[in-house]
């Protein structure tokens, strides 16, 4: 596969970056010197692409099927990728729990389960201020390894434009790793077990996970003495995806697919927007508007159904199966209230839009010694309320999105574990919004089981 070769950062059907500009994003970094920034555009816009068109055309055909009821989305990562975290032991973390909760969710649901990570682009963060003040001292957000250090100094917090080159080398290397992962063996369901380390299997979810996974190998056993050996079980399909937030970045990776002659974006399979950076006529909506990648949009408590369907007519005009995915970040408290009447809008809409829930955003706060945590139980509680507005409406529960990592981490409070605000102290390793550890993330894989099973009938 091919991409034409471009002029100049001229992609046809897509908005220059100066007219993005002119749009006065939001949410974007302070940039001091923009002969380096223009620099560094430069050399991303003659770099290989880090996925290919028909990959997303691919993911957009899957994505499909969930919007049709027919399958469910799952997707996970961290909160923000780091440069040091580029590792083969975090990288395999983190695909380990993904391939485990997916298992979980085909098997005891019976759904073909998409699975798509937060990985190989999440290096950027939206932040509710552009500064940080620690004792009396007042510096630029931390926004990410794509834009500043997270050490508390002037030198870490200058913007510089030269880590969005290193952002696109550390992708490369993470698609690389998940590519030869998921292809070369490690992927291969007979791998049920051998994904369950020892920490995992001594607890109660973990023991869960060993009964499911010897009733799976008892499957596999019974085809294999029928003489079937399908190369499905040996391989999975894996795509990457993150918020399109670094405009620059975005931009230099936009692609002519020679194939079609249509723009992608070739950072990742799937993009979405914030919900910081939805705005209707702002540039972040403008730019996805052109692409051809399946896209997503993270929708909050405050949307209206009027807004909602002005979203499906800027960013999906055509109405094409798996094209739009709206992601819900209501709060455990608002979801069943905020939630049905934007699924009745979409439904009486009639375009097809699959929906997937983040559990995690809306449920954040800071605990009395100073971490920014979430609780497991709100968690489940905005799953829950997920499922029942759907049911109310009657529509499909299309999908999971959660901050998660394969690490023992302590970071949100309670599940099986029981976590405390005092354990937070012992594994508190994000770079910026609290995750799921290894335990709550399959916890809540069953969780969302049961109810898809529910679901279904």
């Amino acid at each position: 596969m091919q991409f034409a070769t471009l002029n100049e950062g001229v992609v046809p059907g897509v908005p220059s970056l100066d007219e993005l500009r002119d749009l006065k994003p939001l949410q974007q970094p302070e940039w001091p010197d923009p002969v380096a920034l223009e620099q560094v555009i430069g050399q991303l816009r003659k770099l290989p692409p880090l996925v290919f068109a028909g990959e997303c055309d691919d993911l957009t055909g899957k994505v499909g099927a969930v919007a049709r009821g027919e399958a469910f989305l799952l997707q996970g990562g961290d909160c923000a990728e780091t440069f040091d975290g580029v590792t083969a032991e975090n990288i395999r973390a983190k695909l380990r729990v993904l391939l485990q909760m997916s298992v979980v969710l085909q098997y005891a649901a019976s759904v073909p389960v998409v699975k798509v990570g937060r990985i190989a682009g999440q290096y950027a963060k939206p932040r509710s201020s552009g500064d940080e003040t620690r004792d009396g001292v007042t510096l630029p957000s931390y926004r990410g390894d794509a834009v500043n250090g997270i050490d508390f100094t002037p030198e870490s917090r200058i913007p510089d434009p030269r880590r969005l080159r290193e952002v696109y080398n550390a992708a490369a290397a993470t698609l690389n790793l998940t590519r030869a992962f998921t292809t070369g063996g490690y992927a291969d369901l007979h791998q049920v077990h051998a994904w369950n380390t020892d920490f995992v299997r001594s607890s109660p979810v973990g023991r869960r996970y060993e009964q499911l996974a010897s009733e799976i190998e008892r499957a596999l056993a019974f085809m294999r003495a029928c003489g079937a050996t399908a190369d499905e079980f040996k391989t999975v399909d894996f795509y990457a995806s993150h918020e399109a937030l670094i405009l620059e970045y975005e931009h230099a990776l936009t692609r002519i697919d020679s194939r079609t002659e249509q723009p992608y974006n070739v950072s990742g399979h799937l993009l979405w927007v914030g919900e910081r950076t939805r705005q209707l006529d702002g540039a972040h909506v403008e730019f996805l508007a052109t692409l051809s990648n399946p896209l997503g949009v993270k929708i909050g408590p405050t949307t209206t159904p009027e807004y909602i369907r002005a979203l499906i007519d800027k960013l999906n005009p055509k109405g094409i199966e798996g094209r739009l995915t709206f992601i819900t970040r209501m709060g455990a408290g608002k979801i069943r209230e905020a939630l049905p009447p934007l699924l009745e809008a979409v439904r009486d809409h009639g375009s097809p839009v699959a929906w997937v829930c983040d559990p995690m955003h809306g449920n954040t706060y800071e605990t009395p010694n100073g971490y920014k945590t979430r609780n497991f139980d709100d968690v489940v509680n905005e799953v829950q309320g997920f499922f029942d507005a759907h049911e109310q409406v009657g529509t499909w529960p299309g999908g999971l999105h959660v901050e998660l990592t394969g690490d023992d981490v302590t970071e949100c409070l309670g599940g099986g574990e029981e976590l405390v605000a005092e354990d937070l102290v012992n594994r508190y390793e994000t770079a910026c919004d609290p995750r799921l550890n290894r335990h709550q993330s399959l916890e809540l894989a069953f969780l969302v089981a049961e109810r898809l099973r529910g679901a279904q009938s």
